[in-house]
């Protein structure tokens, strides 16, 4: 039979570990094993938007449409002075996806189809990186193909939804994701 003495030490180990853990999440305030985050700061058109207006006919062709992204490195403790060399994150790639506010987001029918692209970028303390959010093969598909013609009387106002993944220097996968609205339209050629 354990005493009452016992019973309160044991008690009190508990406690103490519990909260040892969970101040531990919460100096992390982050899942998974990196010691470091990013912050995708802005995503931006070329003229710093927030808005995409992707041209589906340009001068009679197709052309693809890139953001800037921003980041920023964070440590996940608080107290910590400043990253290492390890906390650097390099990113390997990003996933973009598109919704409708309206609930409509059947892919090639709705909306364009979802895409990986493959990009090598190592933010040490912040960086700013050029991807590709507009595939030209998406603008020879269904839905967007079918706005050919309307002179931007007809758009598609959409969400890209980009995951930006990669690793910490010690190998912990990180992932960040970000948000732009793109409308598509046959917005009409300047001339």
């Amino acid at each position: 039979m354990m005493s009452t003495r016992f019973k309160c030490q044991i008690a009190r180990a508990l406690v103490c570990g519990a909260l040892v853990a969970a101040s531990a999440c919460a100096a992390t305030g982050r899942p998974g094993e990196a010691s470091s985050y990013l912050v995708v700061d802005s995503l931006l058109t070329d003229d710093d938007s927030t808005t995409l207006a992707s041209d589906v006919l340009t001068g009679g062709g197709v052309l693809e449409d890139s953001v800037k992204a921003t980041f920023r490195l964070e440590m996940k403790d608080p107290n910590a002075l400043s990253p290492s060399p390890a906390n650097h994150i390099t990113l390997r790639g990003y996933r973009v996806t598109f919704s409708r506010a309206d609930g409509r987001n059947t892919q090639g029918v709705d909306v364009p189809y979802a895409f990986d692209a493959a990009m090598t970028a190592t933010v040490a303390d912040s960086a700013t990186v050029n991807i590709v959010l507009v595939r030209a093969q998406a603008k020879l598909e269904a839905p967007l193909r079918a706005l050919r013609g309307a002179g931007g009387a007809i758009a598609i106002a959409t969400f890209a939804d980009v995951l930006f993944y990669g690793a910490d220097q010690a190998g912990h996968d990180v992932t960040v994701k970000a948000r732009i609205s793109v409308t598509f339209a046959d917005w009409g050629d300047e001339g």
